[in-house]
């Protein structure tokens, strides 16, 4: 749990954190059918509270992805 947590609220949607230095990243992903780790989009955390902004484009992504997999 330390690098990688479900986003509460979300359904499958996850942030694995990833530490270089003092710096800070998150990346959002998702699992496509349980075998497959779809990174999202990612971005420098700056404070304690992730951005709504990048939670709503992960799950942009995510659909995106999902309706493309239905095709």
């Amino acid at each position: 749990m330390e690098f990688i947590k479900h986003i509460e609220g979300t359904d499958g949607l996850y942030e694995i954190r990833v530490k270089q230095g003092s710096d800070i990243f998150r990346i959002f992903c998702f699992f496509d059918k349980g075998k497959i780790v779809v990174l999202a989009n990612g971005f420098q955390k700056n404070t304690q509270k992730t951005p709504k902004s990048e939670i709503e484009k992960a799950l942009k992504i995510n659909k995106e992805y999902e309706n493309e997999e239905k095709n």
